[in-house]
């Protein structure tokens, strides 16, 4: 059996595991990283080559984050000399989605964007159908979470960090003023502080942290989903193909939400062989208890409605589905994240889905955290206190 011990034990690989370690090793900590596969493995949720980068929330506060993420992935674009987002725009429209509203929150962020009648919309973008309002905001991209993941892995390990790969966690516990981690094999990382960041296994880890009964009781339900993904080839072969350095994608994003049904597409990168967009339902896949119950058979229900989606709003796809895969979102009631912390244990995780386009920002955010001489408390929006479940109830 091995053991070690550091100042800074992370545990979880994925977007803001390494966004941890890396601003962490920046700074001259001590990390060790310890993932239970691979960084990116295609079991958890920060893998392969798309997700959506945009800006509107319905709240102007998350709104208002993501223009300070997206100054960070400039910075780590610019030290890794990586293409992480590629630019497509994005279009928003749904009664649900509110379109009118997310121009409002853009207009007081200073975001730019249009906000277009249908008729309008439809002209400049014949590949899709619309039937209501449209928000276009041209400052939307598509992340390639694998590669984003390599890049912050890597400059944490340049600068120090060490990665334990095969490491899976069974337990967090007191070990004098710090903390003992004990894998499922009997290895041991001693450490001052723990950060983390599992994900979809967050479920079956929460209650082998020890942590303090009153930061458990007031952690949300933690919901975990094995969602299905599909990709749709693009119907002009001259959409096909590696978008260039600088350049747009052929097709932009699209997110759609109306009563009936709630969707999402943008182009699929190097996953799709740049021939297609992935489209899937929001929330439409099976529940289960954590990721370590996912079995990779897609939902034959969720593949009709997808595909039944992309017949009325997508005529430039061929409806047929050349490619399909699951992953794994983890959610919680107000679709948002949590990172709170309890003495030394910080957690940061359910990202609801929409986690990959904050991933600087967060390990930025959890370093100011777990460093901070002053009260070590999370930014407000994403503590775990009551009232803010309650009013979702």
């Amino acid at each position: 059996m091995a053991h070690d011990s550091t100042q800074y034990i992370v545990i979880g690989a994925g977007l803001f595991g390494t966004a941890a370690a890396w601003r962490l090793a920046q700074s001259g900590k001590d990390v060790i990283i310890l993932e239970r596969s691979i960084p990116a493995s295609d079991s958890g949720s920060s893998h392969g080559s798309a997700r959506i980068f945009r800006y509107p929330y319905m709240d102007q506060p998350t709104t208002s984050l993501v223009k300070e993420a997206r100054t960070q992935w400039n910075e780590l674009e610019a030290i890794t000399g990586k293409r992480l987002i590629t630019p497509s725009g994005c279009l928003d429209t749904g009664s649900v989605r509110n379109p009118e509203h997310l121009a409002n929150l853009l207009s007081l962020e200073g975001i730019e964007h249009e906000l277009l009648d249908a008729t309008s919309a439809q002209q400049r973008w014949p590949q899709f159908n619309f039937s209501g309002p449209v928000l276009w905001h041209p400052g939307a991209g598509v992340i390639n979470a694998g590669e984003s993941v390599a890049a912050m892995n890597n400059l944490a390990i340049s600068a120090g960090a060490h990665l334990r790969c095969g490491w899976e966690v069974e337990s967090v516990t007191r070990h004098g003023t710090g903390y003992r981690v004990t894998s499922t094999t009997g290895d041991t990382v001693e450490g001052e502080q723990v950060i983390v960041a599992s994900g979809g296994w967050l479920p079956k880890l929460l209650g082998n942290l020890q942590l303090p009964q009153g930061f458990l009781e007031r952690m949300p339900e933690i919901q975990v989903r094995q969602e299905n993904a599909y990709h749709f080839h693009y119907r002009d072969t001259a959409d096909w193909g590696e978008t260039p350095l600088g350049n747009y994608t052929s097709w932009p994003c699209l997110i759609s939400k109306e009563p009936g049904f709630q969707g999402y597409a943008l182009p699929g990168g190097g996953d799709a062989g740049f021939r297609g967009q992935k489209v899937a339902e929001y929330n439409g896949g099976r529940v289960i208890r954590n990721a370590g119950d996912q079995d990779g058979i897609i939902d034959a229900a969720n593949r009709h409605r997808v595909i039944d989606f992309v017949k009325a709003n997508c005529p430039g796809l061929d409806p047929t589905p050349y490619a399909e895969t699951t992953c794994i979102f983890t959610s919680i009631p107000d679709d948002h994240m949590i990172i709170d912390r309890a003495e030394g244990i910080t957690i940061v995780s359910a990202c609801s889905g929409q986690g990959a386009k904050f991933a600087p920002l967060i390990g930025s955010t959890i370093y100011e955290l777990v460093t901070s001489t002053n009260t070590q408390q999370p930014r407000e929006l994403f503590r775990a206190h009551p009232q803010r479940f309650l009013q979702e109830a």
